[in-house]
């Protein structure tokens, strides 16, 4: 089976080399596509994504990334935003589960958010109206909203799961986010087994750190998202232990969902657990869950033992070791 494999910048190319390592280890006859993208290839080449991404992306069908560094406030878009965009991948799936013996606020948590990945403000329908005003455009459309609404009731359905909560903001943006709403009512009603709970976004935020137990599957817009995402991954020991997985109807893109931390790149410190937590959920979406099993116990494992853990979980290890750790333990 043929893969992109996406190095990206900053971390990224230790990460992704470390997710490879970890796959092949398990046997899961991964053949790797290596390609090059984001803001080390648009310094040397002055393009961000080179044609040779989209080649490789438009073959195999099935990728995985590791971060890329994006601009804040000028400059290019980011790459995440443009792979979205060119492919239709509709569906951001972000499991946060938590794992090993990682110290947090909570423990044993089961959490899975689907956001919608296309539209929102991350269109990037942006007006200039003068040097003192400018617009950004929320787009919300039927289309969208029923198919990351309906895929994230299928999905709890397949996984015998409780719950799926509905995330808006529709008190205020009765059109927008009053639509998202109205159809995802309109599709609970097709999953009557599925319990339909549907909550204001800046209570959801609070909820999450007060009782994130009483959630299970949650389904929301691009945006809001995003920033629950990120707190989500905070309730379980930070970004680096969360994967994402970019799914549309024939191709499918996984990554891990942080940043490309130029500060410690090239010095063997970074965590590479989300990349291969992203690689997991890639061999889960090939068939090969034996693999990607034995990989997340293998990762438990690791990271049950405190000499083990990276320089953002307090701990020494480096990115070489952690990685030798995972394989070793697969052996085991």
């Amino acid at each position: 089976m043929k893969v992109t494999m996406i190095t990206g910048d900053g971390i990224g190319k230790e990460i992704s080399q470390s997710a490879m390592d970890v796959i092949d280890a398990s046997g899961a006859d991964i053949v790797w596509d290596i390609v090059h993208a984001g803001e080390d290839v648009y310094e040397e080449t002055g393009t961000l994504i080179p044609d040779g991404v989209f080649k490789s992306l438009e073959k195999n069908k099935v990728a995985l990334k590791a971060p890329m560094t994006t601009p804040i406030g000028k400059g290019f878009r980011s790459v995440n935003v443009s792979l979205r965009k060119k492919y239709d991948l509709y569906a951001n799936i972000r499991p946060v589960q938590s794992i090993g013996t990682i110290e947090t606020l909570f423990e044993n948590l089961d959490l899975v958010l689907f956001r919608e990945n296309t539209e929102d403000l991350y269109a990037g329908v942006e007006k200039k109206v003068s040097d003192d005003e400018m617009h950004s455009i929320k787009m919300i459309t039927r289309k969208a909203s029923e198919r990351i609404i309906r895929r994230a009731f299928e999905y709890a359905k397949e996984n015998k799961r409780k719950s799926v909560t509905v995330v808006t903001k529709a008190n205020i943006m009765k059109l927008s986010d009053g639509m998202f709403l109205e159809i995802a009512r309109e599709i609970a009603e097709e999953f009557p087994t599925i319990e339909f709970k549907e909550i204001l976004v800046d209570n959801m935020a609070m909820q999450l750190v007060i009782n994130p137990y009483q959630f299970d599957v949650v389904v929301t817009e691009n945006l809001y998202g995003d920033i629950l995402s990120d707190e989500m991954a905070g309730l379980i020991g930070g970004l680096g232990l969360v994967p994402g997985a970019n799914i549309g109807d024939d191709m499918a893109i996984f990554e891990a969902v942080h940043g490309s931390a130029p500060d410690i790149a090239g010095k063997n410190l970074a965590n590479p657990t989300a990349i291969i937590l992203g690689g997991c959920m890639m061999l889960d979406y090939l068939g090969k869950t034996k693999e990607s099993n034995n990989i997340r116990h293998a990762l438990n494992e690791v990271l049950s033992k405190p000499e083990n853990f990276t320089h953002d979980l307090k701990g020494t290890a480096t990115t070489s070791q952690f990685t030798q750790a995972v394989i070793q333990q697969m052996k085991r």
